[in-house]
């Protein structure tokens, strides 16, 4: 069984240009994700899917510098560029993680996986289903490659398409889909990248720790004694489907 991360990246972004390449202590925010998803013991590879855009080829010179397996698909329908990279890498499990997390903790990715792993003949598990526990930006979707395969075929809907998933978690019907949730519901956490108030935010924490390998624990207590911190991004309300 090969369980590969794909992490959706692209230039664009409304709220925030060009924010994957936006440097956390002097490295593009890109390459944190990757670090910190490679530290994950259940992950057999990272794949960056990024787009045909021209835009874009600067995160492909990124994925070449580094080495980093990638994909180029359409723009806009992201679900299709999931489905061309799960393919092309030859995923039986495909892990979603977005570009706009680097924060994301391997160790939160692999309780994920895990719960996964354990439930027999599961479709889709992720820590960002109701009722959401965890920080929003260690946000983790674990699918089978079929689950994502059929989402692909039968999704009509071009919204829900450049959202990947909603297909499968809104049809339980036709998926078995499982929340996973953390003992203490820490949903009020805003530890994504789409503003430049969350990244003001995240630079903070980098700098603190001054490396990309702290856990989520200890941003816990670190903002804890620090909440203005927190305050730096607390009214940013979040786009939703």
């Amino acid at each position: 069984m090969k369980i590969v991360a794909i992490i959706q990246a692209r230039m664009g972004s409304t709220r925030l240009p060009g924010k994957v390449m936006m440097g956390l202590l002097g490295v593009p925010v890109l390459v944190r994700d990757v670090n910190r998803l490679r530290r994950s013991e259940l992950l057999d590879e990272v794949v960056i899917a990024t787009t045909t855009q021209s835009a874009d080829d600067h995160i492909v010179s990124l994925c070449n510098d580094r080495r980093y397996s990638y994909f180029r698909g359409d723009e806009n329908d992201v679900l299709d560029r999931y489905y061309q990279a799960a393919q092309a890498c030859n995923a039986d499990v495909i892990v979603r993680v977005t570009s706009d997390c680097p924060m994301i903790d391997p160790d939160i990715v692999d309780r994920v996986i895990k719960t996964f792993l354990d439930i027999p003949d599961i479709d889709y598990v992720s820590n960002t289903l109701p009722p959401r526990t965890f920080p929003r930006g260690l946000d983790t979707e674990v699918m089978t490659f079929e689950a994502l395969e059929r989402a692909w075929t039968e999704d009509t809907d071009p919204k829900l398409r450049e959202h990947v998933t909603p297909y499968i978690y809104r049809n339980k019907e036709l998926f078995r889909v499982h929340a996973c949730v953390n003992g203490t519901d820490l949903s009020d956490h805003r530890w994504t990248l789409d503003t430049p108030e969350d990244f003001a935010f995240i630079q903070m924490v980098y700098e603190h720790f001054g490396n990309d390998e702290f856990s989520w624990r200890e941003v816990l207590e670190y903002l804890e004694k620090h909440p203005e911190v927190v305050s730096i991004n607390r009214d940013i309300r979040q786009k939703v489907i």
